[in-house]
């Protein structure tokens, strides 16, 4: 397999990465819809740290699971990012891998700064 071949195969990987990811973010939020709509009385304080997320999907909470899908969703194209640093690396494309962790350090700082409550 030629380097364009490659490459390709891997751009076609990086659009079902995020495909699948949007899809998946989707369904999680619906259940959670679906949750909040059968019982509208459990939404009583949304969950904002992955420790009480999960707890709350573990007790069926639908905003649990809302959050969680809006989580995936936002993990989605980090995802992307990492997968491109390798891309370029098997690329042998220096500059752009060094760009790319660029991008995922600042990304990891920005969600660190919303960790912070």
């Amino acid at each position: 397999m030629d380097n364009k071949e490659e490459m390709l195969k891997i751009e076609r990987s990086i659009g079902y990465i995020l495909r699948i990811g949007v899809i998946v973010s989707a369904a999680i939020i619906l259940v959670g819809l679906a949750l909040l709509f059968l019982n509208p009385t459990a939404a009583h304080q949304t969950p904002t740290t992955l420790e009480t997320i999960f707890k709350g999907m573990a007790q069926f909470n639908g905003e649990a699971f809302v959050m969680f899908g809006l989580f995936c969703l936002i993990l989605t194209p980090v995802l992307r990012v990492v997968v491109s640093i390798f891309a370029f690396a098997k690329e042998k494309d220096y500059l752009y891998v060094a760009i790319t962790i660029l991008v995922l350090i600042i990304l990891i700082i920005g969600m660190s700064f919303g960790l912070v409550e």
